[in-house]
């Protein structure tokens, strides 16, 4: 039986996590910048432990969620987040590789797609050593490219595909999004400080959207006090007295 300690996120929403599977805080804003509007399916790729999902549940967001995980380990972990939160008619699992979505999930059936992908390519940096941990981290199983086909494939026209990465991807990002139909929309970057420079962006691609970007206030983590910012707060919810 796997070990897993589970965390409470608010409104009875629960996430099981694991050793191999957990959650950062990239993922927590992630969920946030995508804000499903109640009436839409999502689709998460890559989920994890399904935080993402869980977070759009607690929020009461989206109508109907598809978590697609690739390892079994964290499609299980899924299955019991889903199970301990009592969701299973709103959040279905499905462990499949993405690369081969088209097998498993309908054409244009999303009208938003998430994921919070591998941030290094399969040749850079030192490797991870822990299976679960390499396929996290590195574009061993699936890069951007692969990542922006799937979503093109599962949206519908105008839907919108949401991704969080380093900034040194931020060119590499767009690049896939762009040859993939779908034009980056909306950007927002993330600081710890004020006086810092930004750790992550979020981006929001529409599938056969015109070319235009709106760029977001910068979202910055802590104040001077070294205290959460107001917005980060909010986001986190009623989690935020863990996070801290």
């Amino acid at each position: 039986m796997p070990e897993y300690k589970y965390e409470y996120l608010g409104s009875g929403i629960r996430v099981a996590v694991s050793k191999e599977h957990s959650f950062g805080t990239d993922a927590v804003l992630l969920a946030d910048f995508a804000s499903p509007k109640r009436n839409e399916k999502a689709c998460d790729l890559g989920t994890g432990c399904g935080i993402i999902p869980m977070i759009w549940c607690r929020n009461g967001q989206a109508k109907k969620i598809t978590a697609v995980e690739l390892q079994e380990k964290g499609f299980l972990q899924t299955c019991e987040s889903i199970r301990i939160s009592s969701v299973e008619d709103k959040v279905r699992a499905v462990n499949h590789d993405l690369k081969d979505i088209k097998s498993v999930l309908g054409h244009a059936s999303m009208d938003i797609v998430t994921m919070n992908p591998p941030y290094k390519a399969a040749d850079a940096g030192i490797k991870s050593v822990a299976k679960a941990e390499l396929i996290a981290r590195h574009e061993v199983e699936c890069n951007l490219d692969d990542i922006c086909s799937a979503a093109a494939y599962l949206l519908n026209f105008g839907g919108r595909l949401c991704m969080c990465n380093r900034p040194e991807r931020l060119s590499d990002t767009i690049v896939a999004m762009k040859n993939n139909g779908i034009e980056p929309k909306r950007l927002r970057l993330v600081s710890k400080t004020p006086y810092t420079r930004p750790w992550l962006f979020l981006i929001e691609g529409r599938k056969g959207g015109k070319p235009f970007m709106n760029i977001d206030p910068l979202l910055i983590m802590y104040g001077e006090d070294g205290e959460l910012s107001k917005e980060v707060t909010d986001i986190y919810g009623e989690y935020k007295e863990i996070t801290k």
